[in-house]
Order: structure tokens, then sequence, then C-alpha cells
């Protein structure tokens, strides 16, 4: 999800005047836009079915993270060992 800065930045006013055109447009492109005020960025507004799924990806990237870290500190079990912790030896 790559933003295009020249469609995906607009000023706060915009989405004050006209907050449908905002969301149908997030909706529509699955990108956020970014909300400025003064110039400066305050706010990302995102499709709510954009946001989860992003918020899943990250989930899913920092349990695999974790896991690849828990290898190499020597965290690990057999798989004897994790049948018995699930109870399914």
């Amino acid at each position: 999800m790559q933003i295009i800065y020249s469609e995906d930045v607009i000023p706060l006013s915009d989405l004050k005047v006209n907050p449908g055109k905002v969301l149908r447009r997030v909706n529509e492109t699955h990108r956020p836009v970014l909300l400025t005020s003064r110039g400066r960025g305050v706010a990302v507004v995102q499709g709510l079915d954009d946001y989860e799924k992003s918020t899943e990806e990250l989930r899913f990237i920092k349990a695999v993270a974790q896991g690849l870290a828990d290898i190499r500190e020597g965290n690990t079990v057999t798989l004897a060992e994790a049948k018995k912790i699930l109870g399914t030896a």
C-alpha cells in the first residue's frame, strides 16, 4: 500500500467540508489519507477493512520475528515436548 502524495495528502479542512468523499476514496483506493493542518501531518484516515488487515499482518510478522529470536536464543522444545504440552501426545 503506497501513498501517492499528490492524491493522498489532504488538508484537515477538506475532511471537515466533505467527509464522505474522503471516506469513499480510502475505501475505493485502499490507500490511507494523510490529513494535514498548517502543512503538517496530524492524522491518518484508513478504511476499517484495510486497518484490520494491516493490524493482523503486523501481529503475524511480530510473531514470526519472536519465533526466530527464540530459535536464536535456544528457547525451543522437541516435537515430543510440544505434543505433551498441547496434550496431543
